[in-house]
């Protein structure tokens, strides 16, 4: 039952991902992209803040969800797109590409990490998902211009 749950929200993950439309610009797809990680924060965020019980399956559908992303997200950041459509992307993605990259590189291995360490409870999620939401905020730092 377990493994054909997993199955499911593998296969829930990848649809949001597949409505990128090819005619969209890389600006529109890391937005949405953004948008799927946050939304994949939610349920997690809340269950470390005690606001909605914990949930394995939710914790892994989240996991998942981000290790789709970080699979290609830095993909979208081709020269010419660092304005348009409203990027809240920093001008050092492109100036200091190799620290970009390092720290999607940092959020894929904590996602990975995440995954292998299964959490059962609220006490392993917090331990799992500790170093994701470290990762994330690092990026935002360093490469977001924040609103």
């Amino acid at each position: 039952m377990a493994r054909i749950k997993l199955m499911m929200a593998a296969l829930v993950m990848l649809f949001p991902l597949s409505q990128v439309s090819a005619s969209e610009s890389p600006q529109e797809i890391r937005h949405e992209m953004m948008e799927e990680s946050k939304d994949a924060a939610k349920p997690v965020g809340k269950m470390l803040k005690g606001e909605l019980s914990f949930d394995a399956g939710m914790v892994m559908e989240s996991f998942e969800t981000w290790d789709a992303i970080a699979r290609n997200f830095g993909d979208h950041f081709p020269e010419g797109t660092e304005t348009g459509h409203d990027t809240e992307a920093k001008a050092t993605i492109w100036t200091d590409r190799a620290g970009f990259d390092k720290e999607l590189a940092i959020f894929a291995e904590a996602v990975q990490a995440a995954i292998g360490a299964d959490p059962q409870s609220l006490e392993e999620l917090k331990a799992a998902a500790g170093p994701v939401f470290k990762s994330c905020k690092s990026c935002h730092e360093g490469y977001r211009v924040e609103d």
